[in-house]
């Protein structure tokens, strides 16, 4: 393994297998923005997320995979929102995986989950209930750029 700057990557690194999934903040306009999470097969509140597939980009994988999770069509791209890691262990073997988040706005539609993956429920929440009601602290933290983004611009 090559050496960046003369430091060695640690152990950590080394040993992780390396993912890149794409995924959404997906919220509806009215009085008040709406933001859509999921419910995934552990019973935890998230975004919709998943791989990135050969030749994708990340804003298209994340078009894609929320579309499939969620039912929901004609989501629009409205900016890029922060890219999240973390590790987690797979039949034993440390994952350390990247997610590639954007704002999608979702114009029509009700959502539908995605049953056969695992996602047991959508539900559209207030901004202040979603950052509330997310599982996953990393998630949070998307959750509140995008708010900001969304209170003062749109």
């Amino acid at each position: 393994m090559k050496e960046r700057s003369g430091q060695r990557r640690s152990g950590r690194a080394r040993r992780a297998r390396v993912e890149t999934s794409a995924g959404g903040v997906v919220f509806r306009r009215g009085p008040e923005p709406q933001v859509l999470l999921i419910r995934d097969p552990y019973d935890n509140w998230g975004l919709p997320k998943g791989h990135i597939e050969g030749g994708e980009t990340p804003e298209q994988a994340a078009v894609r995979e929320v579309g499939e999770e969620t039912g929901l069509a004609q989501l629009e791209v409205i900016t890029q929102l922060p890219t999240i890691d973390w590790y987690f262990r797979d039949h034993g073997r440390l994952v350390h995986k990247f997610c590639h988040f954007f704002l999608l706005e979702a114009r029509l539609g009700e959502p539908v989950p995605q049953r056969d993956e695992g996602i047991t429920d959508c539900q559209w929440l207030s901004l202040a209930e979603a950052v509330q009601t997310v599982s996953y602290a990393n998630a949070r933290e998307v959750i509140r750029v995008a708010s900001d983004f969304l209170t003062t611009t749109c």
